[in-house]
């Protein structure tokens, strides 16, 4: 049994405590390296062991870069703000600043038992005080700069919870917390502006070191399409209309066009015939969520307004229909259809039986989406491709019915929230004034602590007589304050800057500071933030670059996405389910570092996997061997006997396989690909034990220098166990400053010269079938090895008798003979 255990894992917790370790200093030698893992969220009072996937395996390769010589940044925090913690304070009666504070406090004591190098001098929680003041002026100078603004837009409405829902909150047309049906409901809200930036942000992307699916989804979030946009006119209404198109050269093949059910045109071009089914289906189309009825694969529905529209081109007469696949945060909440050459329009055509004429020559069946020759299409018969849309365009704009545009997919982000657990927005409405920002001087604006949560439709600051009722700044007669708070993304929007300054009292951070640190050299997160934080980063860091607070462009160099850890029954973690892995019962067993290791052996860091209880037992075995290893080791080099100096066949085999795993974990850890480096510390285990059982004499010298580089190699993967052995291989107990630990020496670079076997050993196949193995020179030609190997006496029994038809030499690993 091993002698590893938690108890070990304090002894060193405690003595890099004291000794501060790894208290950053940013003046200290060696290439800055800021690594940083999405901070996590305490709606629970326990980390799980999706957190420790997180944050474990990067904590590991943050030790390998120290070792390597970079001034290591790695701070940890909170996301503290938001529904979870409201929701658990109604259904509990717990303060969600109660529950938030007692839950943090859990999860940190939970953090620094995982071992990890985390700077915690630099530790935020975004509901302090101290973090929201900034985030409040964070918001006041987006708002100077006009990139924040207030307007009325439909959102989610669950009125079973009286309460707006994300989108993503939403589950087929349904609340995810009660299942009630939910609808649109227009509100006046808060924006941030991010459409300003939506060029540069789809630009930039492909600079990033980032997954490409990752770029991808931003890409395609964003969604920038040049084209054309066209005015129709209603028949016999004085009534306009513009469409975006990035298929101009289809207009001729115009047969209805589609608005989208919010579209304030809609009520005005219903006829009264119509009116009824029209209004029965905006009222079905506002329980979906605009994610839902963007989807592919949903049948696309609508319904006809009893109107018709003039296609410019051609003077035609189409009709107009609504459709809630069409958004009216889109584009201009219209859309032209042209069945033949799109295959959503045709799908809806063939539904409703509308007309499909073919304008483009090009395949032999419809729809055909690619570009090819006009035809029908008067006078632009024949031209083809991008000099038909420009042609096509130019005769729109001479008419001055259309005219070149850009269009975007992204829309500006939403950031107000009825909620209480939230920033306050540091904004005052006054009957005389109008909207008043809130002098700097005056922040923070503190959350009251006695509020009413409970969701009844209204903010519930808005019930607080204590704190919506205030003066206005300008002319210092009653106002009042707003009632909304921020989306907890803003929160999470600029917190890496706050990381490398977060005890400031003056400013939100010293630009000279954060310029010198930054950007985020590696940044570590779940994929399921693609499109809403790395994306709000991104936008917040070119805001403030633009403002003059900081000198570069991108907040995260590098991104990595973990995978997800499963239940043991390979289903996502749930406490419904009762399959969630806990931490803390594994680490009393095993050792953090056993979990540690385990995770990162037991998965691929990007994919994940489901938990498996044989597995954390296996890679406990390996640590009692490697301990055995190094036990053996320990008490031949104290014995003082049997040293010798001359260099046999097992000191290089073993040599062999120290430089192998030195290499190999150097290379596989680079790119976080962990399991991989333990497999090859699981050989070199295999040689180190070899070695060591062995009755020959052995270089005690060679013997402990090869442990040593065992131990450094380790040291990232394990590293109590590690610097527990490092001490006593090197008898540091009389050491007073930091010299004592593994951690503050140099990676081992491996020897090219000791990959270089003087002998390999070779399979030897008769017909596909392993009959023996024999060790050759490494530098023996194919004919010495053919001979070496049919003068085996396992392949001579084996070939007797038959005929040898060839053989095959692969170098360094096997000869086949084929026989008959």
């Amino acid at each position: 049994m091993s002698k590893y255990s938690t108890a070990i894992d304090k002894k060193w917790q405690k003595k890099w405590e004291e000794s501060n370790l790894y208290k950053f200093d940013e003046n200290k030698d060696g290439k800055k390296l800021y690594v940083l893992e999405m901070f996590s969220y305490p709606s629970g009072s326990q980390l799980h062991a999706g957190h420790w996937f997180n944050y474990g395996p990067v904590d590991s390769w943050a030790r390998l870069k120290r070792m390597q010589g970079y001034n290591v940044f790695q701070p940890m925090g909170f996301d503290a703000f938001g529904l979870p913690a409201e929701n658990f304070a109604i259904k509990t009666k717990i303060h969600p600043k109660d529950s938030t504070v007692n839950n943090i406090a859990t999860m940190e004591e939970q953090l620094k038992a995982m071992g990890a190098m985390f700077n915690w001098d630099h530790e935020l929680v975004t509901c302090d005080p101290n973090y929201y003041k900034w985030t409040q002026w964070l918001f006041l100078k987006l708002y100077e700069k006009g990139l924040a603004y207030r307007k009325k837009a439909p959102v989610n409405w669950c009125p079973s919870c009286a309460t707006v829902l994300a989108n993503e909150q939403v589950v087929d047309g349904c609340c995810e917390r009660c299942d009630s049906e939910v609808t649109k409901k227009d509100l006046t809200q808060w924006f941030f502006k991010i459409t300003d930036y939506a060029d540069e942000l789809l630009e930039k992307i492909d600079t990033l070191d980032w997954p490409e699916k990752t770029k991808a989804m931003q890409k395609h979030w964003i969604g920038k399409s040049t084209g054309t946009e066209v005015t129709f006119e209603i028949k016999d209404k004085d009534i306009s209309f513009d469409v975006f198109t990035t298929r101009v050269d289809t207009l001729f093949g115009v047969s209805y066009v589609v608005l989208a059910p919010e579209n304030p045109l809609v009520d005005k071009l219903t006829t009264d015939q119509c009116k009824d089914a029209v209004e029965a289906y905006k009222d079905e189309a506002k329980k979906q969520s605009e994610i839902e009825r963007q989807s592919i694969t949903r049948e696309k529905t609508g319904i006809f307004t009893g109107s018709y529209a003039i296609n410019p081109i051609n003077g035609r007469e189409v009709p107009v229909w609504i459709g809630d696949y069409v958004l009216a945060t889109y584009g201009t909440g219209a859309v032209m259809a042209v069945p033949a050459h799109d295959e959503r329009d045709f799908s809806f055509a063939k539904k409703y039986n509308l007309p499909i004429e073919r304008v483009i020559e090009g395949g032999e069946n419809l729809p055909y989406c690619e570009f090819g020759t006009m035809v029908n299409s008067g006078e632009f018969n024949g031209l083809v491709g991008e000099d038909a849309k420009s042609k096509v365009a130019a005769k729109l704009e001479e008419m001055k019915i259309g005219k070149f545009k850009v269009n975007f997919r992204l829309r500006d982000w939403l950031v107000s929230r009825q909620r209480y657990w939230g920033t306050p927005i540091p904004i005052i409405h006054c009957e005389h004034c109008g909207i008043v920002p809130v002098p700097e001087k005056d922040l923070p604006i503190e959350l009251p602590y006695n509020v009413e949560f409970t969701p009844d439709g209204k903010s519930p600051l808005a019930k607080c007589d204590d704190f919506i009722n205030t003066t206005c700044p300008k002319c210092g007669k009653p106002a009042k304050r707003e009632a909304d708070t921020l989306d907890t993304f803003v929160c999470s929007s600029w917190y890496y800057l706050r990381y490398v300054d977060s005890k400031n009292e003056d400013m939100a951070f010293d630009s000279d500071l954060v310029n010198k640190l930054l950007p985020v050299d590696k940044y570590v997160g779940g994929p399921e933030h693609a499109c809403m934080h790395l994306l709000y980063a991104r936008f917040i860091t070119k805001a403030l670059r633009d403002m003059g607070y900081v000198n570069f462009d991108e907040p995260f160099k590098s991104l990595t996405h973990q995978g997800l850890i499963l239940g043991p029954d390979g289903l996502k973690m749930s406490k419904s389910k009762g399959n969630t892995i806990s931490p803390d019962e594994y680490i009393s067993q095993y050792g953090a570092d056993v979990f540690r290791m385990y995770l990162m052996f037991g998965f691929a860091y990007t994919e994940g996997g489901a938990w498996s209880d044989d597995g954390i037992k296996s890679v406990g075995r390996f640590v009692e061997r490697i301990e055995r290893a190094f036990e053996n080791a320990f008490d031949f080099i104290n014995k003082g006997e049997n040293k010798k100096t001359t260099i046999d066949k097992a000191e290089k085999e073993l040599n062999f396989w120290r430089h192998t795993a030195i290499k190999n974990v150097t290379s596989d850890s680079e790119i976080l690909q962990f399991n991989t480096a333990i497999a090859r510390m699981m050989e070199f285990t295999n040689a180190l034990t070899k070695y060591v059982n062995d009755d020959e004499i052995k270089n005690a010298e060679f013997l402990k220098e090869t442990c040593l580089d065992f131990i450094k190699i380790l040291a990232p993967f394990a590293p109590h166990f590690s610097e527990e052995w490092w001490n006593t291989f090197n008898d540091n107990s009389e050491v007073n400053d930091n010299s004592y630990s593994v951690f503050n020496e140099a990676w081992p670079k491996f020897d090219p010269n000791a990959l270089v076997k003087d002998e390999v050993e070779i399979a030897i196949q008769v017909n596909g079938k392993i009959k023996a193995r024999i060790n050759i020179p490494s530098g023996l030609d194919d004919d010495s090895i053919k001979k070496a190997s049919l003068e085996n006496e396992d392949v001579i029994k084996a070939t007797e008798g038959k005929n040898i038809v060839k053989v095959i030499i692969i170098k360094g690993r096997l000869v086949n003979i084929v026989v008959k």
